[in-house]
């Protein structure tokens, strides 16, 4: 009767208060042979993964007097399907180890397992453990495999298993398609897909998505158009594949046009509108969102920052904090909140932030301590900046590249020049914002050949020098009076020189008192910029050290007539 009673108990769902006491019973009965049903009820019952239920079911698992591996391949299966992938592996080494024989369930689980987190090793042991347990004709297991080597980029391993596969079924089929996908064998994946009997809308996404990824927006449009059946995650998908080539309008025409838009379509567009600089429409999307979750308050901070609008971005921040919100930010959001910061030079607003990441007991990780870095950097608080530095777990190319900019424009040449020499002995590529760093270093200390010789080394990295890398080596030339190379260098330029580029040579003709070059740097910035004064100003300071009075005088009249008012500084003076 007690018997009865209890597995009736244990086909209800139960919370984990409710598991306890049962167990308690099964414990003081001596029913052990029921705990294997209590596993499964448990798992059961939990909606979402949680570490202190699933810490109780390992207990059970461990310390059970009749272990069985039933109740064990269903916490492995219920791991790998809540995304516990590294918890499912370990635990289905633990099994083996105490000699019990998987479940199909349980093999399919780990290998899946191994697929998410590329463990090559472990893979292959259970593929040849598959063997050993008469699994390799079971649907599940050989998926999983093809599924495995597929995200492994073993193609041709996972081909040889999805071809000798009696039974496949539409998993099977996504699975390869997935693979070659991934590594970019369009050619494959279309025959893959044309082969599908049965294509599931994962097919159609799948096959959109990698057109979409290698820019081939007309495919990946028929495709969409073509489609039986779509789902969120279809319209999600070419939308963002517009966005990604640049073509919000439309990529904007789709997301009006799309039947029920989820908060990942709001984001994609907001995104978009940020990477082309469109503050106002990203605004406006987020205005309207009905329903915003911190990946939307996230993308719209990012926004406001990462275009130059700091006080915006820490506005909204302030905001998301407020009680009737009740959204708690998380790294993303103190990254964008912190380069903000670094924008306005507001050390204190980036002090209390870091604060708050202690108080909270968020994880302290690289990217965070990078933008730290450039806060400080930017603040001339060395000090601070070089012991985030050294205590970084993992220096890249991001962590360098802050330091070596803060130090260039804080002109601590010897400073930039050692990060830089130790970036590159390191086996770390320096990027564009790295050089930036190094060559304003030696602008400010005037070294000449070492700034040229950077400059030069660029290419050796496979890396396309940008317009504001040529003001500065321009600028550096310039001041140490080696106009002709300045001016050669820009004639060389892959791009049209700008006003800064320009502005750089006519300052340094000034200095000079050369007239030859200033008058040609000086012509070209007028075209750019007509309407800056400062430009016609250093050209007659250049026209009076020479004695030409008229020349001097007949910018002046010029400037008179047009009406212009003086406009402090250059522009090319803040891009350097």
């Amino acid at each position: 009767m007690l018997t009865t009673g209890v597995k009736t108990i244990l086909n209800s769902g139960l919370t984990t208060n409710q598991a306890k006491q049962v167990h308690a019973q099964l414990l003081i009965n001596a029913l052990h042979n029921l705990e294997s049903l209590l596993v499964r009820q448990i798992l059961l019952s939990v909606l979402s993964y949680s570490t202190s239920v699933y810490r109780y079911v390992q207990k059970i698992l461990y310390y059970s007097q009749n272990p069985d591996a039933f109740s064990w391949s269903c916490t492995i299966r219920y791991l790998s399907q809540q995304a516990q992938f590294k918890e499912a592996l370990s635990l289905y080494v633990d099994m083996r180890r105490l000699g019990m024989s998987p479940s199909s369930f349980a093999v399919s689980s780990a290998l899946r397992a191994c697929a998410r987190i590329a463990d090559d090793i472990g893979g292959i042991s259970i593929h040849a453990e598959s063997y050993r347990y008469g699994f390799c004709g079971c649907v599940f297991v050989e998926t999983a495999l093809v599924d495995l080597y597929s995200k492994l980029g073993h193609l041709d391993i996972a081909q040889k298993v999805f071809d000798e596969m009696d039974e496949k079924n539409v998993v099977s089929w996504n699975s390869i398609l997935y693979g070659y996908l991934k590594y970019g064998n369009l050619v494959e994946a279309r025959k893959v897909f044309d082969q599908i009997p049965r294509k599931d809308v994962v097919s159609w996404n799948s096959m959109i998505s990698g057109y979409a990824k290698m820019g081939d927006m007309d495919q990946a449009s028929l495709l969409f158009e073509k489609m039986p059946e779509r789902n969120s995650a279809s319209w999600n998908t070419i939308i963002s594949g517009y966005v990604d080539s640049g073509d919000l309008e439309s990529a904007r025409r789709l997301f009006d046009e799309m039947p029920h838009r989820t908060n990942v379509s709001w984001i994609t567009m907001i995104a978009g509108y940020s990477k082309s600089g469109n503050v106002e429409s990203a605004s406006k999307l987020f205005v309207q969102m009905v329903k915003k979750d911190l990946p939307s308050y996230n993308a719209m901070i990012s926004c406001f920052a990462q275009n130059s609008r700091p006080k915006e971005a820490l506005q909204l921040f302030h905001k998301m904090l407020e009680d009737k919100v009740e959204i708690q930010p998380d790294g993303k959001t103190l990254v964008s909140v912190i380069s903000a910061c670094s924008q306005l030079g507001d050390l204190t607003l980036g002090s209390w932030v870091e604060s708050y990441i202690f108080h909270k007991g968020m994880e302290f990780d690289d990217r965070l301590v990078t933008a730290l870095i450039d806060l400080y950097m930017k603040c001339g608080n060395f000090i601070k900046a070089y012991e985030l530095f050294h205590g970084l777990e993992k220096k890249d190319v991001v962590a360098y590249s802050a330091m070596v900019w803060g130090c260039g424009i804080n002109g601590k040449v010897a400073d930039a020049i050692k990060l830089f020499e130790g970036m590159l002995n390191a086996q770390i590529r320096p990027n564009l914002v790295t050089y930036t760093g190094i060559l304003t270093a030696c602008n400010h200390s005037g070294l000449v050949d070492e700034g040229t010789r950077y400059f030069k080394t660029m290419r050796d990295h496979d890396l396309v020098p940008c317009i504001d890398h040529y003001a500065i080596i321009v600028d550096l030339l310039g001041r140490a009076g080696r106009l002709q190379e300045a001016y050669e260098l820009i004639k060389s330029m892959p791009m049209h020189p700008n006003a800064g580029v320009w502005g750089a040579l006519l300052l340094a003709c000034a200095v000079h008192n050369n007239v030859e070059y200033g008058e040609i740097a000086a012509r070209h910035c007028f075209e750019l910029e007509p309407k800056n004064t400062a430009y016609y100003s250093l050209l007659a300071k250049i026209y009076a050290s020479v004695g030409r009075w008229d020349g001097a005088r007949r910018l002046r009249k010029v400037v008179e007539e047009k009406k212009l008012d003086k406009i402090p500084g250059c522009s090319w003076m803040e891009s350097i």
